[in-house]
């Protein structure tokens, strides 16, 4: 396995992040229909990634394998190549965000449990629940919370 190397995203780096975000939620969002996979892929590049204040690639192999997007003290989102899930990649973007922080926030979709799984397996705990997402849709949301100092990220 190759080494990983991690830096700042620039806007070139944006189709490839739809790709792997294409790829990762077609993988573990099974609660989507296609349409609605669809319609977020097309908003992501010019809506989502431009909003995030602070978007951090991990490449290895020589490309781009995952992402992630903080915004202050928040996981904006988190996605990794489904070719290279359980390498801890993940983990090591998550560490990398961490450190310097005080507490870190996420909201994770109640229908995908493997990431629910990923951040409690990190120190996250739940601390709230809402029934929709942020459009409003009738995707149920879990909000969870790393204390500041919290468990070593791997």
């Amino acid at each position: 396995m190759s080494e990983t190397l991690f830096r700042p995203a620039t806007k070139a780096d944006h189709a490839a992040l739809t790709e792997i975000w294409f790829r990762a939620v077609t993988a573990t969002h099974d609660f989507l229909t296609p349409g609605q996979i669809e319609g977020y892929r097309r908003r992501l590049p010019v809506e989502f990634l431009p909003a995030v204040p602070e978007l951090t690639v991990a490449e290895a192999e020589g490309r781009p394998v995952g992402f992630i997007g903080m915004a202050g003290d928040e996981v904006a989102m988190l996605f990794i190549d489904p070719d290279f899930h359980g390498r801890g990649i993940g983990s090591d973007l998550v560490g990398r965000a961490a450190a310097g922080r005080g507490p870190l926030k996420v909201d994770v979709n109640e229908q995908n449990p493997a990431a629910h799984r990923f951040y409690l397996s990190l120190g996250f705990e739940q601390t709230g629940r809402s029934a929709t997402d942020s459009d409003g849709d009738p995707f149920p949301m879990l909000h969870l919370e790393r204390p500041a100092g919290g468990p070593p990220v791997r």
